[in-house]
C-alpha cells in the first residue's frame, strides 16, 4: 500500500503511555465476548465490530418494525447519485509485506494509522460532500493497555473500536502484532482495513443508522438482536470498501496484493472461523459480525462498486 507520502490527520489523539481507559470495537472475539457499553466496535475474529451491551431482552421486533427499520435506512442510504468507479479494482496476486513495522516506539505504525485516517477524511469528505452534506471527521485515539471513553472503558484484549457517544476511534496498536501472528492476516492494507472499518461505523452514527439499530436491538429478542448487529458490521465492511475504491481512484494507493491482504483479514476475523478456533463448534444465531464469507463478500462489494447505496444490508435478503 503506497502510504508514506500521504497526509497526515490532525485528528489523531496519543494517550500512549498515559494509562486510563477505553472501550472496544474492533474487537478479537473471545469466547464469552467482552460487549462495549454503548459503544460500537469491531472484533476481531467476528471482526469489527460495534460491541453493544449483550444483555438479556425481551420480545420480538416485528414484521411492521423490521419494514419501517428497513424504509429508515433506504432513506438514510439515498446519498445521491455515486458515480461508478471508472476502472474495476481486481484482485491481485498475495504480497508478503508485513506492512508497518510494530517495532519498540510504534512510532511508524503511528504514523501510518494517521495516514490512513487522513485519507478516510479525504474520501468521506468528498462523499459527503457531493450529496450536499458536511462530513464531521472522527478522532483516532491511540492507547496503550486501557483508557476511557464516552462508552465505558476500553481494553486493548477487546481489539480496536469506535464509541458514538465521543465520536472517537480507539486502537491499541499492539493489536496488529495479533492481526498477523494469531489470524493470519499480515499486510498494511489488512491493517488500513481495521481503520477503515471503524472509520464506517462512523459515517453510520452520522447517518443516524447505528441510533436506528440500537433502539430496535433493544425491542428484540436476542437473536434478533445479534441479526442486526450482524448486518451493522457487514455495512461496516462495505463501507469500508466503498473508501478503498474511491481511494485508489484518487490518489492510486493500492499496491499488488493489497486486495488479497484486505479480504484475507475480512475473511479471518468471521464470526464462524472465531467459534470454530474458539468453541470447536458454530453456532450462527450467536453471530454479531457475520461469518467469514459474509465479510468478504460486503466488503468486496463496496470495493467494486464504490457506491454507498450498495451498501444497504438491512434489506438485504440474503446477506
Amino acid at each position: 500500500m503506497r502510504w508514506q507520502t500521504g497526509r497526515r490527520s490532525s485528528n489523531v489523539e496519543d494517550r500512549r503511555g498515559q494509562g486510563g481507559g477505553g472501550f472496544g470495537g474492533f474487537r478479537l472475539p473471545r469466547i464469552p465476548r467482552v460487549g462495549l457499553p454503548g459503544g460500537t466496535g469491531s472484533g476481531l475474529p467476528g471482526g469489527m465490530r460495534v460491541g453493544y451491551p449483550r444483555s438479556a431482552r425481551s420480545g420480538g421486533i416485528g414484521c411492521l418494525g423490521i419494514l419501517l427499520l428497513i424504509v429508515v435506512f433506504m432513506v438514510l442510504f439515498n446519498l445521491g447519485p455515486f458515480a461508478p468507479p471508472d476502472t474495476e479494482v481486481s484482485t491481485v496476486p498475495s504480497s508478503t509485506s508485513l506492512g508497518p513495522s510494530s517495532s519498540s516506539s510504534g512510532d511508524e505504525l503511528a504514523d501510518f494509522v494517521s495516514v490512513v485516517l487522513a485519507d478516510t477524511e479525504d474520501t468521506w469528505n468528498a462523499i459527503f460532500s457531493a450529496s450536499g452534506s458536511a462530513y464531521r471527521e472522527p478522532v483516532l485515539v491511540l492507547y496503550s493497555g486501557y483508557t476511557q471513553t464516552a462508552c465505558g472503558v476500553g481494553q486493548s484484549a477487546t481489539g480496536p473500536f469506535y464509541c458514538p457517544a465521543d465520536q472517537k476511534l480507539y486502537i491499541d496498536l499492539s493489536f496488529y502484532d495479533e492481526l498477523r501472528t494469531r489470524f493470519g492476516a499480515p499486510g498494511d492494507f489488512a491493517q488500513a482495513y481495521v481503520i477503515a472499518h471503524e472509520v464506517g461505523h462512523h459515517v453510520q452514527t452520522l447517518l443516524g443508522i447505528t441510533e436506528q439499530v440500537d433502539v430496535a436491538r433493544r425491542r428484540a429478542s436476542q437473536v434478533q438482536a445479534n441479526e442486526l448487529s450482524v448486518r451493522l458490521e457487514l455495512q461496516a465492511d462495505c463501507l469500508a470498501g466503498v473508501w478503498a475504491n474511491h481511494a485508489n481512484r484518487a490518489r492510486q494507493i493500492l499496491e499488488e496484493g493489497d486486495i488479497d491482504e484486505g479480504l484475507g483479514a475480512a475473511a479471518a476475523i468471521g464470526d464462524d472461523r472465531i467459534q470454530r478456533q474458539q468453541q470447536g463448534e458454530v453456532v450462527p444465531d450467536s453471530f454479531t459480525h457475520g461469518s467469514s464469507v459474509q465479510r468478504v463478500r460486503w466488503f468486496r462489494r463496496g470495493l467494486d462498486s464504490g457506491e454507498v447505496n450498495t451498501c444497504d444490508t438491512f434489506s438485504a435478503v440474503d446477506l
